[in-house]
């Protein structure tokens, strides 16, 4: 995966500053395990009260997949492109904008640098704002309050790597799908318990044998935390384990390299990326 701007972020700054030496005097680093442990969806989810919004939203998708442009976006994050800024006008009443909910801490969907906001939801945000001729706002904020603010009609339409989750529609209306996830498991690289592991049900096997003394980081509100802690609606039976609660992949890589927990469980693509991020600047 090529490297991205979003090895300039803060966190992952901070990460790198405040990781621990292992034993040979080295810096710690971390891997992911490459066993898929869930299987998800993402999709936007969009304002209960704009069926008109919906209908256009995936409308667009369709057109994107078709003429080329979503392979085109994650080949900026997955291939050889280049990420693309997006910026964010300043939001207006009385102007005709797609106001989008973010949570800017979810590389490679949503991340910023500078005043630009990057990723591959961020590109479609602004693909999609010019396919319905309106200007588009970015709102960033924490990610448990993103489908809450468009179910309060504060915004438009929730883009943040958001999983179809039932709970959820509550507050949005489901797109379309248009992203495959899965959780995936990242721990440091002297650790091989799990270098034998081919399929969820080994990495679970291990995970089972682990009591509250462990401890498992994730994204607060995330489908790592409902598969840790176990939700009855996707039949994660969940673990015994202690999970930890972060505002963002980075900051519990972070509390991993720092020797705080043992394991971190998040996105895919977002493992991939923070994890590269911090070991290529070690």
């Amino acid at each position: 995966m090529k490297k991205l701007l979003a090895l300039a972020m803060t966190a992952v700054m901070a990460a790198v500053a405040l990781t621990g030496c292992g034993s040979d005097g080295g810096k710690t680093t971390a891997k992911v395990i490459e066993v898929e442990l869930t299987n998800e969806e993402y999709a936007f989810g969009v304002d209960k009260n704009q069926p008109e919004l919906l209908d256009s939203v995936n409308a667009f998708i369709v057109q994107m997949k078709e003429d080329g442009t979503f392979d085109a976006i994650c080949n900026n994050y997955f291939g050889d492109g280049t990420p693309q800024a997006v910026t964010s006008a300043v939001y207006d009443e009385s102007k005709d904008q797609l106001v989008v909910a973010t949570n800017a801490a979810f590389e490679p969907f949503e991340y910023t640098s500078g005043d630009s906001y990057y990723g591959i939801d961020m590109e479609i945000a602004a693909k999609l704002a010019e396919y319905l001729g309106k200007e588009l706002v970015i709102q960033n904020m924490d990610f448990e309050a993103v489908c809450l603010s468009v179910g309060q009609q504060k915004c438009d339409i929730a883009m943040a790597g958001l999983t179809i989750k039932e709970d959820r529609k509550e507050y949005v209306n489901f797109s379309d799908p248009y992203y495959s996830a899965s959780q995936k498991l990242i721990v440091t690289s002297d650790n091989t318990e799990f270098d034998g592991c081919t399929d969820a049900a080994s990495v679970e096997a291990i995970l089972n044998t682990k009591d509250s003394s462990v401890k498992i980081g994730v994204q607060t509100g995330t489908t790592g935390q409902f598969y840790c802690e176990g939700d009855e609606e996707w039949g994660f039976d969940g673990f015994a384990v202690q999970t930890v609660g972060y505002k963002s992949g980075s900051l519990a890589v972070q509390d991993l390299l720092n020797g705080n927990i043992q394991y971190v469980i998040i996105d895919s693509a977002p493992a991939a990326c923070i994890t590269e991020a911090i070991n290529e600047m070690q």
